[in-house]
């Protein structure tokens, strides 16, 4: 059946309407497991394909945690025993790994959460019956509560990206996001009555301050680092990691072999550009791992933990480079996007072919996980809004590294000085963040609260009327993530890669490959936002505090490379080779039905790939959500009703 969610869990009140849920999900997920709350009604259900369920029950009290693997019994009692509350157990929670979905019971409260990357998320909405449900799929909940499309938040997603707070919008009416770094809490039935309070949502995780020298800090990234790439491949005897020769991904391999793995596949897609760079730079770090010195082994196996077999030293490696014309153009093979559906339509779905094409080859060899660099331009390479930030404390040192800056880009002064002393607040911005103009140029000066973006020619009055009011609305009562532009803007553009990355983990699902990307973890996030804003990003450094963080586990010789590759010559090269499925795509369009894009036009630009219209305007996000909306369209069959006696685990 396409397009099914192939994992999930569903977070059920304690009553008979609530176990009466349980029966109107897929068919799929009978026999699925399930924990029980005390009077036995099914509490959490998951089907979790990739990812390990771990609970445990201390009388009242429970904890469930949802993550890559099982954590044993005896750190679940330690987080759970003695935790009086959320806040508690939250302080106790900060020693694991931060990539897990939360569910416990304390006190009679039910608190959900998801992590502060944005990786893990948490769904509720409103059931007739049963009253508030929870899940980490918002289709799930759709379907459940019966929900129909939001135009208005379909017609969002039809930009290249969303700023906070409209990130949060969810495609379905009725079902709500709850914001990364806070969770959900369901409070019990009050004694003697059967009404239970709404749901409220609480913050749970806050920005540490950047007060770390580089050295410390970048021991603490480290760390991070290595303890994620554990929890996700630690006891895995073969795995795979994407090398694009990169530091973000060199890195993350040199973490890997040390868990010491019997065989890490290494994987390369050729670039057709004769300029690119990353082969080169792959072949190179497979040849320094396959000659790293017995002391750099023995700092990476300190610092990963490895001790399988010798450690690093008896990891077999091999290195598998995929030729340039094996890899599809994007917009390859759009019909393939039917597969998954995603939490809501992703701007990355016209690469999916290409996505698939390398995870298919790792699952080839035999991987039993799939690492991944994402995330580490978000964390390590440093936005310009941060330089706003600095201003504030240190104006010397901020004009000085915007002198580089300004070098580099070509921004001009004028412009520049008058972006740095603006001080327009969040919700002004945000109101102002969409035009119908055409798109800044690129030596327009980034330092404000985000992105101002175009409206494309293709979209009807109706999409644009619709997306204008989203965003005066969402200003009407926007709050920053944080009071300082940079820092509001690295975490927005940490939780919006997340959000991109779910459609590999669902591409990896498809094929029954656990995907990951360590860096997504929040002991990663906390660690890289806890150094210095002067040290962390530089002008003159490429990624300083990545590569201090491995130093003594990568090779002082690979972290040397300041370039990195772009795909975009693909990307419209895509254009003119699957120019027919485009205008197939164009014809009878979904977006169209609902007003949202003009088909006419959209087919003219599918036969003129070339167009000045599509070099200044990307289709990208347009195309995925014409495809996400024709996967939702038949994801699943009528709700079925029968009962389910999910066995408790």
């Amino acid at each position: 059946m396409p397009g099914h969610l192939r994992d999930y869990f569903v977070v059920l009140p304690d009553s008979a309407a609530g176990a009466a849920v349980a029966g109107q999900l897929p068919p799929e997920a009978s026999g699925a497991p399930a924990v029980p709350h005390a009077s036995g009604r099914p509490w959490v259900l998951a089907r979790p394909l990739v990812r390990e369920v771990s609970h445990l029950r201390r009388g009242d009290d429970a904890l469930v945690l949802i993550g890559p693997g099982r954590v044993p019994e005896a750190v679940l009692a330690g987080l759970l025993e003695g935790a009086r509350d959320r806040a508690g157990l939250e302080r106790r929670l900060a020693r694991l790994p931060g990539l897990h979905h939360v569910v416990a019971r304390l006190s009679g409260e039910t608190w959900i959460r998801g992590t502060a990357s944005g990786l893990r998320r948490i769904y509720h909405a409103r059931h007739p019956e049963a009253g508030t449900i929870a899940s980490d799929r918002p289709a799930v909940l759709a379907r459940l509560i019966g929900a129909p499309l939001d135009d208005g938040a379909l017609a969002l997603r039809m930009l290249d990206f969303l700023p906070h707070p409209l990130s949060r919008r969810v495609v379905w009416r009725g079902v709500y996001e709850t914001g990364a770094g806070y969770g959900l809490a369901l409070p019990a039935a009050a004694p003697g009555t059967a009404a239970v309070p709404g749901p409220a949502e609480h913050r749970w995780w806050e920005p540490p301050p950047a007060e770390l020298p580089l050295a410390e800090g970048a021991r603490a990234v480290g760390d991070a680092v290595a303890a994620s790439v554990r929890a996700h491949v630690g006891g895995l005897d073969r795995i795979s990691c994407e090398l694009s020769g990169g530091v973000d991904s060199t890195a993350l391999m040199f973490a890997a072999r040390a868990t010491g793995p019997a065989e890490l596949s290494l994987l390369t897609v050729a670039a057709r550009d004769r300029y690119s760079e990353d082969e080169t730079w792959a072949l190179r770090a497979v040849e320094a791992a396959r000659h790293v010195t017995p002391a750099q082994a023995g700092a990476a196996g300190r610092r990963g933990g490895a001790a399988r077999r010798g450690g690093a030293d008896a990891t077999a490696l091999s290195h598998h480079v995929i030729p340039a014309d094996d890899a599809p153009y994007f917009y390859a093979d759009l019909a393939s996007c039917a597969a998954e559906l995603n939490d809501e339509p992703l701007p990355v779905a016209p690469g999916r072919a290409r996505a698939h094409l390398l995870l298919g080859r790792a699952h080839a060899t035999g991987s039993r996980c799939h690492l991944t660099g994402y995330g580490g331009d978000e964390l390590f390479l440093g936005l310009p809004h941060a330089y706003q930030d600095l201003f504030h404390g240190n104006p010397f040192t901020a004009w000085n590294h915007l002198g580089g800056l300004r070098h580099q880009l070509g921004w001009p002064l004028l412009p520049t000085v008058r972006a740095l002393l603006d001080r327009s607040p969040f919700p002004r911005w945000l109101a102002g963040a969409v035009t119908a103009e055409a798109q800044p140029v690129a030596r327009t000066p980034l330092l404000s609260w985000g992105v101002r973006q175009s409206l494309r020619p293709w979209f009807t009055e109706h999409a644009k009327t619709l997306i204008t009011e989203e965003f005066r609305a969402a200003a009407e009562h926007a709050e920053p993530i944080d009071p300082w532009r940079g820092r509001h803007v690295d975490i927005d553009a940490v939780r919006m890669g997340a959000r991109h990355f779910q459609a590999m983990e669902d591409i990896g699902m498809t094929l029954g490959l656990p995907v990951a990307a360590p860096f997504y973890d929040d002991r990663v996030l906390e660690a890289a936002l806890a150094v210095r804003l002067s040290e962390r990003i530089s002008p003159w450094r490429y990624k300083p505090l990545l590569v201090e963080a491995m130093r003594g586990v990568v090779p002082d010789v690979l972290p040397a490379r300041t370039t990195k590759d772009h795909m975009s010559s693909d990307e419209h090269q895509g254009l003119r080779e699957h120019a027919g499925e485009l205008a197939e795509l164009w014809t009878g369009s979904r977006l169209a039905e609902r007003g949202l894009v003009d088909s006419r036009r959209l087919l003219r630009l599918a036969a003129e790939p070339f167009s000045p219209v599509l070099v200044e305007h990307s289709v990208s996000s347009t195309v995925a959500g014409e495809t996400w909306l024709r996967t939702a369209e038949n994801a699943w069959p009528p709700p079925h009703r029968s009962s389910t006696s999910e066995a408790s685990l």
